[in-house]
């Protein structure tokens, strides 16, 4: 791959890990840690994952289970999730919080997979501006390169662009399969 290209690759390669994260938090009916990746726990006066301040584990298809570290960060993670978007209530025995997650209904199911359309169009749309912004540094090198050259950037950036929207296609489907699946 030209050198010239390498850079704007490199945007595309994060704009698709991105979007992957932003999949992670679409739960699909079965409990999956990856949904605690953005719940932040006060620790020390400083926020860090929930995954650094307990054991995550998940007993059974629907239920995450957090076994805090400290006894004392019960109350702080069990704050964390509250105040995070992730919309489960956890439960305690006060050693151990629990995450029960309801079955999904067809409605909610349906919802959730608009949504992992919407964040695939979205990295689409940031894939494409990526491009287009690749396109416009090309055409400023039109003095410096020949036309060949230039067109030659031009249907290599097409062909990595093309690629990366593919791999969003196939991801979109994997995760709209996983959430529709009961």
């Amino acid at each position: 791959m030209d050198s010239r290209i390498q850079p704007f690759a490199e945007k595309m390669r994060k704009t698709y890990e991105s979007m992957e994260e932003d999949f992670k938090t679409v739960r699909a009916g079965r409990a999956n840690p990856a949904v605690l990746s953005r719940v932040r726990v006060e620790y020390y006066g400083s926020e860090v994952p929930v995954s650094q301040v307990g054991n995550i584990t998940v007993p059974e298809a629907r239920i995450l289970q957090i076994a805090p570290w400290e006894p004392s960060m019960v109350k702080a993670i069990i704050k964390a999730i509250n105040m995070s978007d992730i919309g489960i209530n956890p439960t305690t025995d006060g050693k151990v919080i629990r995450l029960i997650f309801p079955e999904l209904t067809e409605e909610r199911r349906k919802e959730l997979s608009k949504e992992v359309k919407k964040k695939g169009e979205a990295a689409k749309v940031a894939i494409r501006n990526i491009r287009r912004d690749a396109d416009k540094a090309f055409k400023k090198l039109k003095d410096e390169i020949s036309e060949d050259e230039l067109a030659d950037l031009q249907d290599d950036l097409q062909k990595e662009t093309d690629k990366k929207i593919k791999e969003i296609d196939k991801a979109i489907e994997a995760k709209t399969k996983e959430v529709m699946t009961v």
